[in-house]
């Protein structure tokens, strides 16, 4: 425990039982001087002859009795003992007036002043999402919130992150006067904190392992606040545990991975189709592209060839028209009957116009044999 009231009335904060308490269960709560005084007397008057009864019980020794009784009174009431791992913060009539380092310190007692005892470099521990959480002014029984750890990721899915906070005191009189509910404090920052870091990822990354360095980044934050707030706050370091996802939502995860594994598939099977059919396309394409620029070629190759003929002819021709005329039209007829059957008409002929033909080529043939 990081703190306790020397004089029982610790201003509306729990004491708590355990060790941290200055002077044992109660938080070293100072007894009540007039009902110790009441026992002691009663306890000298049964030892004293005569039960105490008579003058007896007021001579010397019982007055000797009292002033050591008075002493030792004084001593505890207007004393209090800072141990070495504490501080002692002094309030007069409720408002701060000093700290005490280690050692044995005069005070005036409640309630005029009151001291708080405070152990500055006692760590505690906050664990968000499960177990029982140290309050830091004493164990807190209370049913933890386990929706804590239900976090919302940048891609709107639901993850469980579960951490674990320790933290100390780094200035006692702003502990003890600025934060009213210092664990409560640092619960609600820590939770604030680790949801803003999930939130800025999306789930796999948050379920991958790597995840966990995100905890100095949680650190960070959380003390960039409480040094806001004023708190006397420090966050030792921030534990993550593994994340997961909570039961409700597996099977809709596992749909998800489903999905996300058949469409990996898909584009695999559509890269493969990719690397296949567009080879064969630029290929038939190459293919059609080089037909083209061959007949292209060939094309204008006869153009140009029947052009410079032409251009040959018509030079001939403009030098000898008549001429030129007339073995262009021989050419012609050369070329539309050869291959063909011929029979040649002559109106003067005595023989009625037909004029036999004789195919010499023919007669070159030699017969089919049988």
């Amino acid at each position: 425990m990081p703190w306790s009231s020397q004089n029982g009335n610790n201003g509306g904060r729990s004491g708590g039982d355990g060790p941290w308490g200055p002077r044992g269960k109660g938080g070293g709560q100072q007894p009540d001087i007039e009902e110790l005084f009441k026992k002691s007397q009663d306890r000298l008057k049964r030892a004293m002859p005569g039960g105490g009864k008579g003058g007896s019980a007021g001579g010397p020794l019982f007055y000797l009795f009292l002033a050591g009784l008075a002493a030792i009174v004084g001593f505890f009431a207007f004393t209090v003992k800072v141990n070495p791992d504490q501080v002692g913060i002094v309030t007069q009539f409720g408002k701060y007036h000093r700290t005490l380092p280690e050692g044995l310190h005069l005070r005036f007692p409640n309630p005029v002043e009151q001291v708080y005892l405070i152990k500055p470099q006692f760590a505690q521990k906050i664990n968000i999402g499960g177990g029982r959480e140290f309050s830091g002014r004493g164990f807190n029984d209370s049913p933890i919130d386990r929706n804590a750890s239900m976090m919302l990721t940048g891609d709107n899915n639901i993850v469980d992150v579960q951490f674990t906070i320790q933290w100390n005191i780094k200035d006692a009189k702003k502990y003890l006067f600025n934060v009213e509910h210092p664990a409560k404090t640092v619960r609600e920052v820590g939770e604030s904190a680790m949801r803003e870091v999930v939130g800025q990822k999306t789930l796999n990354a948050v379920l991958n392992e790597t995840f966990a360095a995100n905890q100095d980044q949680v650190q960070t934050s959380m003390q960039k606040t409480l040094d806001e707030y004023d708190s006397g706050i420090n966050i030792l370091v921030v534990l993550i545990g593994k994340p997961d996802v909570p039961n409700e939502v597996i099977k809709a995860v596992n749909d998800v991975e489903a999905a996300k594994q058949d469409k990996s598939r898909l584009e695999q099977e559509a890269k493969a189709y990719i690397n296949k059919v567009v080879p064969e396309a630029r290929g038939a394409a190459a293919r059609i592209t080089e037909d083209a620029e061959a007949y292209k070629s060939r094309v204008v190759a006869e153009a140009e060839g029947e052009a410079a003929r032409f251009k040959s002819i018509y030079q001939e021709y403009s030098k000898a028209p008549e001429v030129t005329r007339e073995r262009l039209y021989i050419e012609m007829m050369e070329r539309v009957f050869t291959g063909t059957d011929k029979v040649i008409l002559d109106n003067d002929g005595k023989g009625g116009g037909v004029v036999p033909y004789l195919p010499l080529n023919e007669l070159n043939k030699k017969p089919a044999q049988r």
